[in-house]
């Protein structure tokens, strides 16, 4: 596959771009269809790209008012614009939006969008290019002072594809680009989180062929078997012929070994017990665990599985850490870089509404005591006479216009210097002059 391509005397590179490019694990490649296969032979990853996509596909779209229109309180709403982000291809839905674009992200770097008549397309990232122009330094322009996007280039099949297809030019309001993981040496590109976890997703494999190779034969350690009575080299190989015939495999897994007299089989290596497998393929699986922003306890890999992880109160923390860390701040650049796609209202913004995703439901409650705890403060504020205009305005300014004031007051509130109306023998105060019988 060519690297680069010419486009007005400029050259642009092609592809996906990933951090260590020189220093690459032997076994994968750093491209989607490398990282692709690499996490379909290591469970742990596979499962923790799965629960970010499975979560993030949950959301809906909606829009917010900017906190800075003081003319309507900040609230959410819906108009017909966001049928684009609801379905945005026929017969698919939000949820598939979002996870495609995960999918990609999480292994690719980056995801793409295109806007098409009437609908949207997901566009592989390592058939898209990203360009970029400068009018001073048109040779590099991605680094230069000046330097801005062009556009995108996307081929069908790849660059490099067997059937000749032609690359597409997109416009950058035709296209838009998610890179949640910027690379910090490349300009406007992104990276896997697989990056960094190579070599654990590396060793995860190497362990799960090891184990296959244990069982295979026959679940015991090596063995070395020396004098054979065997005077030529085919005697000899008749004899292991035999031996591997009748011994190895699961299937001959405990079987008695018979040798001739002078032969003895010794052992050599380490039983999955001796290496302590357990703890070595559980060290990798937390560290994936870390890599992925997914908490131990909710991928449900071996070391959330035990001791006090699954306590309630740890593991709503690791619940609470999932989700102010990682899905909140992914959302949020999400919406960010869906928004150009639609048709935003004035003085709003593209928002999602997480009241559908039951991974965040506790924050829902928190909300709802903290919410509480402003309206006590509003209360003590307003019985202490200060005007409840600003008082809603300073505690809690995204109520403004929407909590609207009755105008009548607590009896506590009077004017300094009243005298209160004396207590009659019956409980009653007697009415105030002027006031209604």
């Amino acid at each position: 596959m060519p690297s680069s391509f010419n486009f007005n005397g400029s050259t642009y590179p092609l592809g996906l771009n990933q951090s260590f490019a020189q220093n690459r694990a032997a076994e994968i490649s750093q491209t989607l269809p490398g990282y692709t296969a690499a996490l379909q032979k290591c469970p742990p990853a596979f499962a923790a790209e799965m629960v970010r996509a499975l979560v993030l596909s949950q959301v809906r779209f909606t829009f917010r008012n900017l906190p800075w229109n003081k003319r309507t309180p900040r609230r959410t709403f819906s108009t017909s614009e966001l049928g684009l982000l609801e379905k945005p291809w026929p017969n698919a839905t939000t949820g598939e939006l979002v996870a495609r674009m995960e999918w990609h992200a999480g292994l690719g770097g980056a995801a793409f969008v295109a806007l098409r008549p009437g609908r949207l397309q997901v566009l592989r990232p390592d058939w898209t290019a990203i360009i970029h122009g400068s009018q001073s330094q048109p040779d590099n322009p991605g680094g230069a002072l000046d330097a801005e996007l062009v556009g995108y280039w996307y081929c069908n099949g790849g660059f490099d594809n067997p059937w000749g297809y032609k690359p597409e030019f997109l416009l950058p309001d035709e296209c838009i680009h998610w890179a949640p993981l910027p690379n910090p040496t490349g300009e406007s590109i992104g990276m896997s989180w697989l990056t960094p976890a190579i070599r654990d997703i590396q060793g995860d494999r190497l362990a799960s062929e090891y184990k296959i190779q244990y069982f295979s034969n026959g679940a015991t350690p090596n063995l070395v078997i020396n004098g054979l009575n065997a005077t030529t080299r085919v005697a000899f190989d008749e004899m292991v012929a035999a031996m591997e015939e009748k011994h190895a495999g699961a299937a001959n897994a405990f079987r008695t070994l018979y040798l001739t007299q002078g032969a003895d089989a010794k052992v050599i290596g380490n039983n999955l017990q001796e290496i302590d497998f357990r703890a070595i393929t559980a060290a990798g699986e937390t560290r994936i665990s870390t890599l992925s922003r997914v908490p131990a306890s909710l991928l449900g890999i071996s070391e959330g599985m035990q001791g006090s992880t699954l306590n309630a109160g740890n593991f709503s923390a690791s619940r609470r850490s999932f989700g102010d860390t990682w899905v909140y701040p992914t959302l949020q650049d999400l919406a960010k870089s869906l928004a150009p796609l639609i048709n935003v209202p004035v003085d709003a913004e593209l928002w999602f509404d997480v009241t559908d995703m039951p991974i965040l439901r506790e924050d829902a409650k928190d909300a709802a005591e903290i919410d509480s705890v402003k309206a006590q403060a509003i209360r003590t504020l307003t019985d202490g006479g200060f005007d409840p205009k600003t008082v809603v305005a300073t505690i809690a300014p995204d109520w403004s216009g929407s909590l609207a004031h009755t105008g009548m007051l607590p009896v506590q509130v009077q004017p300094p210097g009243a005298q209160l109306p004396a207590i009659t023998g019956n409980g009653n105060t007697p009415a105030a002059k002027g006031a209604p019988q």
